[in-house]
């Protein structure tokens, strides 16, 4: 994609998590969604912490979470793409928020550089069990007959898979979580014709030289405004890309200047 020339700012994030037990993580970003001077937001996956069907949008939490980002896109580019936790995430949502569905990797073209957008866990290719679930979750087979479910007998199926996979990490630390691996990095850079890697899931926020000569990643941070251990400062800043380069802005400074008016 390459980006309309009137755009100034290109934001990103990640890894919001979203859902009714996160209250202060929520209105963080319904605060940012609503004063972000950015021209374009792209949501690189796991806004929601679980999106079972786009019925979700009926549910008080999710309907709230919806209108902000319906409400966003009136006057902004608003782009998503699935993650992990909330890859059924499809075209009803994507017609109610005025959202286009981003294809993972996503190349995009800005300022004469090309960038190549991912969530990141298809390149994690040490968390095999992950890997084998991805697969099997991705089939178009499996996701209609999953749909076809009740919507509280696939929130209690979501429910029990995030138990697991929570008790599969016990307690590893974030540094010992499965990585993107630079192999396929590499090769979808020289597919794309990229040096910019941007991509979250990690939640290892970091920008630094990866996987072939030449090329930067630059990793996107999970948000954190509700459970956060004593004496520890909240989580979640913005990856703005603009004329200047790549920047990264804390929220406060992320909503400053001027707001673009409804499209």
């Amino acid at each position: 994609m390459e980006a309309p020339a009137h755009w100034q700012r290109i934001d990103f994030i990640s890894d919001l998590h979203l859902h009714a037990g996160r209250p202060r993580t929520f209105a963080a970003w319904a605060d940012y969604m609503a004063r972000t001077p950015a021209d374009a937001v792209l949501i690189l996956g796991d806004l929601f912490e679980l999106w079972v069907g786009d019925d979700m949008a009926t549910q008080a939490f999710e309907q709230s979470a919806a209108k902000v980002l319906q409400q966003a896109g009136q006057r902004l580019w608003l782009g998503l793409m699935v993650g992990n936790r909330d890859f059924l995430m499809g075209q009803q949502l994507m017609q109610l928020c005025r959202a286009t569905a981003l294809d993972d990797p996503f190349a995009l073209t800005a300022f004469g550089q090309r960038h190549l957008l991912t969530h990141g866990d298809a390149w994690c290719l040490d968390d095999a069990p992950y890997l084998k679930f991805r697969a099997m979750v991705r089939q178009p087979a499996w996701q209609t007959a999953f749909l076809q479910r009740s919507l509280p007998e696939r929130l209690a199926v979501a429910q029990g898979i995030r138990t697991e996979s929570e008790q599969r990490k016990g307690g590893q630390a974030m540094a010992e979580w499965a990585d993107v691996c630079a192999a396929p990095a590499a090769q979808a850079l020289q597919a794309h014709g990229s040096l910019s890697l941007i991509h979250g899931h990690t939640h290892r926020p970091a920008s630094e030289p990866f996987a072939m000569a030449g090329a930067q990643r630059h990793v996107l941070p999970d948000w954190e405004f509700d459970e956060l251990p004593d004496g520890q400062p909240p989580r979640g800043h913005v990856l703005r890309l603009s004329a200047d380069g790549l920047q990264r802005l804390s929220l406060a400074q992320a909503v400053t200047g001027p707001v673009t008016e409804p499209r």
